[in-house]
């Protein structure tokens, strides 16, 4: 293995963001997709935001208010749905090569970690319901330090927990934000891109872009 580390970010790269509200689509009506990516654009917003101000407030209270103004701006979606959704993002489903991808890179004698914004019982909660608990060395939550990611502090939790040059890690994240970040502090960077949007930060470019994670053993 070229690199002694696979660090995977959580949240739209290993677990699906979109799957709570797709889950319950019939019920949400026809303004799901818009209020599923409001939801997801303030929650991250919402960590930034907080990030900066140094005015921590854990992932999962940020996910309750994200989506509490998400209904505010679809106000065809009933809120009373807000406890059946946050019920099904506590248990996201992960992308269908997920487990494999990691199996593989595990057998080939990789350390696996997860380093993600969710706190440590969403995560907890997200990779049992994955079936990965096995495969993933270590989970770093940004909990850890009340600062939220692009922080340089976050990346270096686990180089410095794991005793690691950046470089020898090998970062995947499917937010372009995020692998900029880690290209800032100097480990290699895959970008996953899901959706197939356009580059940006070209400044800290990503070393390898894929459509999903199938493809990383063969990059590894």
């Amino acid at each position: 293995m070229r690199h002694a580390a696979y660090v995977f970010d959580a949240y739209g790269t290993l677990f699906d963001v979109h799957a709570a509200v797709r889950r319950n689509a019939e019920a949400v009506g026809p303004d799901g997709p818009a209020l599923s990516d409001m939801w997801r654009a303030k929650q991250l917003e919402y960590s930034w935001v907080r990030s900066l101000a140094g005015a921590y407030l854990d992932f999962w209270e940020l996910t309750k208010l994200a989506l509490d103004h998400a209904f505010a701006r679809f106000p065809d979606a009933d809120p009373a749905l807000k406890p059946r959704l946050l019920d099904a993002y506590w248990a996201c489903d992960s992308f269908p090569e997920v487990p494999a991808v990691l199996r593989r890179l595990k057998a080939d004698g990789a350390r696996i970690a997860i380093l993600s914004n969710g706190s440590p019982d969403m995560l907890e909660s997200a990779i049992r319901t994955a079936v990965i608990a096995d495969v993933v060395d270590e989970v770093f939550s940004v909990d850890a330090i009340r600062r939220y990611k692009t922080d340089p502090n976050v990346y270096d939790m686990v180089a410095t927990k794991w005793r690691l040059f950046p470089s020898a890690i090998s970062f995947q994240s499917s937010n372009r934000w995020d692998v900029a970040g880690a290209k800032k502090f100097g480990c290699r960077t895959v970008w996953i891109n899901r959706s197939g949007l356009p580059d940006e930060y070209a400044d800290l470019p990503a070393d390898a872009v894929l459509p999903n994670l199938e493809g990383l053993p063969a990059i590894a």
